[in-house]
């Protein structure tokens, strides 16, 4: 993006009284990304901290998003909130696709929507022959999974407790319908690099005949940053596919597809990117499209072309067309910046819990397995009713918006999710609420 274009995208905020964003004072020393210039702050990490913890920054960047006070929201990992500047912009796309229609969908929204494909690549490290956009990660993972062709009678598939509920239910189907078995193990609690490996090497030294392995990077339940890149590299030796689901990855953590090291991969731009609700994308590795089979012998694109291995049907043109002005805003504050913002609001309230008497913080402050996403329990709190009691108590008396998540090996926990128009004060609050509910118990 030109320094041209960022002084105008966020001009175009100024109609909604947007204030403009500058480069936090403590960055001053370090080259910053702002709306002035594309040159990225350097991943230096004591520059990062400091960029954290610039109240008067984030401030800017707060006011850039329109959030109701009725509550404390702290589950933004549902999907992210459009930024002031990207509601304006579908507003406007919206207006152009009602009001043109059909002769604006025939003749023009095709490079549109190559162009989004093709900003979609970029962000995420990939060829633009390498993405299929999507409605969301489900629907591309349920595509790369349902459609994956080799594995056959006799053979194993494998996921974990703490994947996607709904990419474990396809993997039994993909499963079901190929006469394969499955494979199911959990993740270690507490989580640790070491043990994370070794229970992935237990379970594929227990199924020598799997061949493919879902895996989930940042874990939506507890928001565990899995070691994909060590886990595929593992699987791959033993000569296993992996399909990784992404769908709370790209946008909150600095990442590219390279990083991830799969050869299939499902992410939501709707989440941690605050594209509208409805876009996501396939990405299928060069070389590998023949281990997918094409969507319901789609023959709308040739076979040798991702496009064919998801067919959406009619798209929402204006979500599609809003995906640029979504990247743009994102990396007009910078991925580097905005994961450190977030781990800040994270070990905010994550810290000041974690050695209280009675309460399981199930998400390690080790800094390569945890982003914005964390999880915790009450001792002995598994069940799924303590956890909604809990969360609905965090709302109902503290005004702190949490979700209870299920699925987990060693029962159910609530799940925090702060973004970027958190504060310092919403994770405080956050955490004398669960102080004073453990101290009733």
């Amino acid at each position: 993006m030109t320094g041209s274009s960022r002084r105008d995208f966020l001009r175009d905020s100024a109609v909604l009284g947007a204030a403009s964003l500058m480069a936090p004072a403590t960055m001053a020393a370090a080259p910053a990304l702002t709306h002035d210039t594309a040159q990225p702050l350097t991943p230096h990490t004591g520059a990062l901290d400091m960029v954290a913890q610039d109240e008067a920054y984030w401030k800017k960047v707060a006011d850039q998003y329109r959030v109701t006070d009725a509550v404390t929201n702290m589950e933004a990992g549902y999907w992210g909130l459009m930024s002031q500047p990207v509601l304006a912009k579908y507003h406007e796309h919206i207006d152009r696709m009602n009001r043109e229609n059909s002769y604006f969908a025939r003749r023009e929204f095709p490079a549109l929507m190559r162009n989004a494909r093709d900003r979609v690549a970029q962000f995420v490290g990939a060829k633009s022959t390498e993405i299929a956009l999507s409605r969301g990660a489900t629907e591309a993972l349920q595509a790369l999974i349902s459609q994956y062709n080799k594995v056959g009678p006799g053979d194993t598939v494998m996921y974990a407790d703490l994947d996607y509920n709904a990419m474990q239910w396809a993997m039994n189907g993909l499963a079901e319908r190929r006469g394969a078995k499955v494979a199911r193990f959990d993740i270690p609690e507490p989580a640790t690099h070491a043990n994370i490996m070794e229970a992935y090497t237990r379970a594929l030294d227990a199924n020598p005949r799997t061949k493919l392995l879902l895996l989930t990077h940042c874990n939506n339940k507890t928001g565990l940053l899995l070691p994909v890149k060590d886990v595929a590299a593992l699987a791959k030796s033993r000569g296993v596919d992996v399909v990784v689901d992404a769908a709370h990855s790209f946008g909150q953590v600095p990442l590219t597809v390279d990083e991830v090291g799969a050869d299939f991969i499902g992410l939501n731009l709707h989440k941690w990117i605050g594209a509208p609700v409805g876009a996501g994308a396939m990405y299928i590795r060069e070389g590998k499209l023949e281990a997918i089979d094409r969507a319901h012998a789609d023959e709308s694109a040739p076979a040798d072309r991702i496009d064919s291995r998801l067919h959406t049907g009619t798209v929402n043109f204006a979500t599609v067309m809003t995906i640029p002005d979504a990247i743009d805003f994102q990396q007009s504050i910078g991925i580097p910046q905005k994961a450190a913002r977030l781990r800040f609001l994270r070990d905010r309230w994550a810290k000041a819990v974690r050695n209280v008497k009675g309460v399981d913080v199930l998400t390690p402050d080790d800094t390569p397995l945890t982003g914005a996403i964390t999880a915790f329990r009450l001792n002995g709190k598994g069940t799924r009713e303590a956890n909604n009691a809990i969360a609905k108590t965090l709302l109902d008396e503290f005004g702190v918006f949490t979700f209870q998540r299920t699925g987990i090996a060693k029962g159910d926990c609530v799940r925090v999710t702060p973004t970027l128009y958190n504060t310092p004060a919403d994770a405080d609050k956050l955490a004398a609420a669960i102080k004073t509910i453990v101290a009733r118990a």
